[in-house]
C-alpha cells in the first residue's frame, strides 16, 4: 500500500469544543481490548480482522530476541510478513521521524508496537504520521500508556517536552500476562501507583466544571465509574498480585491487577482527567536522580501523596498503606530526596506549576501551599512506614 504521511496535529480541545458554551462529554477507547495468558500466540488470527498482510514491528533490540521473535513467527504462519524496527529508547522526535524516514517507500499497513510506555508512544506517533492502524503488544504492565490515543514526547535527555493527540486510538491492545508476569513484580506495583491516582484525579476532575480531558471534553459517568471500579480492584488485589507475580504464579489476582492497571487505569486517565498526582509525578524526572532510578507509576505515587495531603482526604492513610504494602516510595527519602533539598524542591514545584492539570484542583495552588503539602505528605509517609514497615519497598528497591 502507498503511505499517506499526517502533518497537521490533532488538537481535541479545539475540535470537539469550538465556540460551544458547554463542552460535550466525550468517552473514547480503544478498537479492541484482549487480555490474557498466552493471547500472543493468536496475534495472527486477531491482525486478520483488519486485512494486515505486512506489519512494521517496533522493539528494542532485546525485545525483538525474546517477544519479537514470536510476534514474527505468529504473524508468519497467518501470511503476514513483519518489517523489524529497532526502538532506541527514548520517544522523541528525533527517535519518531528517524523511524518514519527509514519507513518511507516501505509497504505496511499497521505498526506494531511491543515494549513498555515510551516504545508505545513513539509506535503511536510513527503510525499516525503515516496514517496507518496501531497494534499495542505491552509487555509490562507499569503504566497506563497502552490504550491511550496519546504519547509523550521527550527531549533526548529524557524530559517531557510535549503531548502529542490523535484521532484514532489503538485498533488493537493485546495483552498477554504471562510475558507481564515475567518481567517482574516491581513493574506490576509501579502500574499500580499510576493506576490508583485514576480515581483519585477523576473524582476532583468531574466536580471541576472547567477540567476538559485528553479526549477534548468533559468526564464522562462512565469514566468516572471506571476509575472507582479500578481503585476498587487495586485495594483487593493488589498485594496477593504482587506476591503471585514475585512468586512467578499468574492467577486470578494477577489478571484483574494487569486489567486494572492497562485498560481501566487508561480509559480511566484519558477520559476521567488528570490533576495534581500526574503534574507532580510528571515533574519528578526533572531532578536526574530520580529520572535515572525511579519508574513513572512510582513518581505518581508520591504525587497522589501530596495530592490527598493538600486536599485533606479522608483516604490519606489507606493509600499510603496501600503503596507501603505493595512497595510504592511514600516519603522523599525513598525516591533520594529531603526537605532539606531546597533546589531540587524548588524545581520540582516550579515544573509542577507549569502544567495546566495541576489546575484542575479547585484548591487554589502556589509554590507555598504546595511546597507545605509535599513536606506534609513526607512526614506522613514516614509515619506509615513507622507504623507498617517498609519491607515491601526495600524488596523492590535493592
Amino acid at each position: 500500500m502507498s503511505l499517506h504521511m499526517t502533518e497537521k496535529p490533532y488538537l481535541p480541545r479545539q475540535f470537539f469544543i469550538r465556540k460551544r458554551e458547554t463542552p460535550p462529554r466525550i468517552l473514547a477507547v480503544a478498537q479492541r481490548y484482549i487480555q490474557g495468558p498466552g493471547v500472543i500466540e493468536d496475534i495472527g488470527h486477531y491482525l486478520s480482522l483488519l486485512k494486515t498482510t505486512s506489519a512494521g514491528l517496533l522493539a528494542s533490540k532485546r525485545g525483538h530476541s525474546a517477544v519479537g521473535t514470536k510476534i514474527s513467527t505468529r504473524l508468519g504462519n497467518s501470511g503476514i510478513t513483519t518489517v523489524p524496527l529497532i526502538f532506541g529508547g527514548e520517544c522523541s522526535l528525533t527517535e519518531i521521524n528517524s523511524q518514519v524516514d527509514a519507513l518511507n517507500g516501505v509497504d505496511i499497513s499497521c505498526i506494531i508496537a511491543s515494549g513498555g510506555g515510551k516504545l508505545i508512544d513513539a509506535g503511536r506517533a510513527i503510525a499516525f504520521r503515516l496514517n496507518i492502524p496501531t497494534i499495542i503488544v505491552p509487555t509490562i504492565a507499569s503504566t497506563d500508556a497502552p490504550c491511550s490515543a496519546l504519547s509523550a514526547i521527550y527531549s533526548e535527555t529524557g524530559i517531557l517536552e510535549n503531548i502529542e493527540f490523535y484521532p484514532q486510538h489503538p485498533a488493537m491492545v493485546i495483552v498477554d500476562t504471562n510475558i507481564i508476569v515475567d518481567a517482574g513484580e516491581r513493574y506490576l506495583v509501579s502500574g499500580m501507583g499510576d493506576a490508583l491516582a485514576t480515581w483519585y484525579e477523576a473524582i476532583i476532575c468531574l466536580a471541576n466544571p472547567k477540567t476538559i480531558t485528553a479526549t477534548g471534553g468533559r468526564p464522562t459517568l462512565a469514566s468516572y465509574a471506571v476509575g472507582e471500579i479500578c481503585a476498587k480492584t487495586l485495594y483487593e488485589f493488589g498485594e496477593a498480585a504482587a506476591a503471585a507475580v514475585r512468586e512467578h504464579r499468574n492467577d486470578e489476582a494477577v489478571e484483574k491487577i494487569i486489567e486494572a492497571n492497562t485498560l481501566l487505569s487508561g480509559l480511566g486517565f484519558e477520559n476521567g482527567g488528570l490533576a495534581l498526582a500526574h503534574a507532580l509525578g510528571n515533574s519528578y524526572p526533572e531532578i536526574p536522580k530520580v529520572h535515572e532510578n525511579f519508574m513513572h507509576g512510582e513518581m505518581v505515587a508520591m504525587g497522589l501523596m501530596t495530592q490527598l495531603c493538600l486536599e485533606k482526604s479522608n483516604d490519606l492513610e489507606k493509600a499510603a498503606s496501600f503503596f507501603a504494602q505493595v512497595g510504592l516510595p511514600i516519603h522523599l527519602g525513598q525516591i533520594l530526596l529531603s526537605t532539606k533539598e531546597q533546589n531540587n524542591l524548588d524545581l520540582l514545584i516550579e515544573a509542577t506549576l507549569n502544567k495546566p492539570i495541576a489546575y484542575n484542583m479547585q484548591i487554589p495552588i502556589t509554590h507555598e501551599s504546595l511546597r507545605e503539602a509535599i513536606k506534609a505528605a513526607h512526614d506522613f509517609g514516614l509515619g506509615i512506614c513507622k507504623k507498617i514497615g517498609d519491607e515491601a519497598y526495600r524488596r523492590l528497591h535493592r
